[in-house]
């Protein structure tokens, strides 16, 4: 009796195991590409040469921002702000140039309608440089290797460039947007300043409600999603908080001769240990869940196999991603990277205070307070004081089921075939955060193919854009305001 009764559970765990198989088999076999976006007949001129010249005199304007005012150089500010309007002469003729805060320009070219008007932002203050550490100046905008070299050739005078580029040529031949446009474009956005919020605000009091929002973010790469051999055209469609926050723990001090069992810079180590033990839950947010189900598609069979059936693997991809660390598992949960740590100024002396700093990027889902709750419960230590120096919770997330979506995604499929077009998860921060305000139709990507290479330039060493490669963001822009 025992031994049929035996037979037939193991006959059950056999057939159950054999259509669990089966299931995640057909799923994943059953996981293929999305429909491309549209292609777009659209004709499309660029004036090499001018784009080229344009592009070098706005590299040699240092538009370095910091947050030590007494270190910008304001006349570099306006030096630009001149540029453009001797650069771009039927734009300012055109539109009407509003000067918002302390750094903004906005333009504003009336369409044939209002109801839904687009945004195009872009940057024009750069990071400092260290010019010691660069092959070539920074701010000459030489011409080397068919590449233009300079400090924000990348980010992101280089879009703007190309935001220009195309309107002025647009206008040229008796354009007018379908819906009103909107250039935003900020000076202080690498300083988190105020000038883009100065500008939603009175956007807002306007009462204007963009029905697309076009800024700074993922690009066109390669080699980013496991499995996935095709470029990626990425489009973030949210962005992670960002949030500074101080650990500090006082003592008596003392002289290092006689020190207690634990130092204050050991029980500060103890707890940045515990905070790298035990990193917060994983997230599967809606624009890496998008993610997943576009890229997933053209990996290889076996990564077919975990992205069509998370249901079931979602704990395996977690162990991946805890395991690979950097942006696959940053696109899983809220971060926390240790930057700093301070003790005393003597290696004889036992300091009085020592403090770590963090920098932490919250997921959806995750805000400033709860974070907080979570290191607090994580070190269990009530001698260490947790203090927030500054931050911002997550993005909203925006909407890829309209109009605006499949238009962006047409524009970029056909400025580069061969990539395909996904949201994504923006590690990063973006001026356009604050545009999220008045609408949540906010999408992040810069109009460029970059190596990792390239990526690696941005707020590095030697930045350059390829020449080429400018000229395409000039087409895209020229293709994405034909269809707006």
């Amino acid at each position: 009796m025992l031994w049929h009764i035996l037979m037939i559970v193991g006959i059950v765990i056999t057939v159950s195991l054999i259509i669990f198989l089966l299931v995640i088999v057909i799923r994943a076999l059953n996981f293929k590409p999305l429909p491309i976006p549209e292609s777009l007949e659209q004709k499309v001129e660029i004036d090499r040469e001018k784009v080229v010249n344009d592009m070098v005199a706005m590299i040699r304007c240092k538009t370095v921002s910091n947050r030590d005012e007494k270190l910008v150089d304001r006349e570099e500010f306006i030096k630009f702000q001149e540029l453009l309007k001797e650069r771009f002469p039927l734009v300012h003729e055109k539109a009407t140039l509003e000067h918002i805060g302390k750094t903004g320009l906005l333009y504003t070219l009336k369409g044939e309608n209002s109801d839904k008007p687009s945004v195009c932002m872009a940057h024009y203050d750069v990071v400092p440089v260290d010019e010691e550490l660069w092959t070539k100046p920074a701010f000459d905008g030489l011409i080397e290797d068919d590449c233009i070299w300079g400090r924000g050739t990348l980010d992101t005078k280089g879009t703007l460039c190309g935001i220009f580029e195309a309107l002025e040529y647009l206008l040229s031949t008796g354009y007018v947007p379908k819906q009103d446009l909107y250039l935003s474009f900020s000076g202080e956005e690498e300083i988190d300043g105020d000038t883009c919020s100065d500008i939603v605000a009175h956007l807002e009091k306007l009462g204007v409600k963009p029905a697309m929002v076009v800024d700074e973010g993922g690009a066109v790469v390669n080699n980013v999603f496991p499995g996935v051999k095709e470029e990626c055209a990425l489009i973030g469609i949210a962005e992670k908080g960002s949030v500074n926050m101080e650990f500090t723990m006082d003592s008596k001090g003392g002289h290092a001769s006689t020190p207690p069992v634990h130092t204050t810079l050991g029980t500060l180590s103890k707890a940045v240990c515990d905070i790298e033990k035990k990193p917060f839950k994983r997230h599967l947010t809606t624009p890496v869940a998008g993610m997943f189900n576009v890229l997933g598609r053209y990996s290889t069979f076996a990564y077919k196999l975990i992205f069509a059936n998370l249901w079931c693997f979602e704990g395996l991809l977690d162990m991946i991603c805890k395991k690979s660390g950097g942006e696959l598992n940053a696109m899983m949960r809220t971060t926390v990277a240790v930057t700093r740590m301070e003790g005393s100024k003597a290696y004889n002396v036992l300091p009085p205070k020592a403090y770590f700093g963090i920098n932490m990027r919250l997921m959806p889902g995750d805000t400033i307070d709860s974070a907080t709750e979570y290191l607090k419960k994580t070190i269990g230590n009530e001698d260490i004081n947790i203090r927030l120096i500054n931050g911002m919770n997550p993005s909203i997330c925006s909407d890829t089921k309209c109009e605006e979506w499949d238009k962006l995604s047409s524009v970029i499929h056909s400025t580069w075939p061969e990539a395909i077009v996904s949201p994504y998860l923006m590690m990063a921060c973006s001026d356009s955060r604050h545009y999220c305000k008045i609408t949540d139709r906010v999408y992040r990507f810069s109009a460029m193919r970059m190596s990792k290479e390239e990526r690696g330039m941005i707020h590095g060493n030697d930045e350059r854009v390829p020449i080429e490669t400018l000229l395409t963001t000039v087409e895209f822009y020229e293709r994405l305001f034909q269809v707006l």
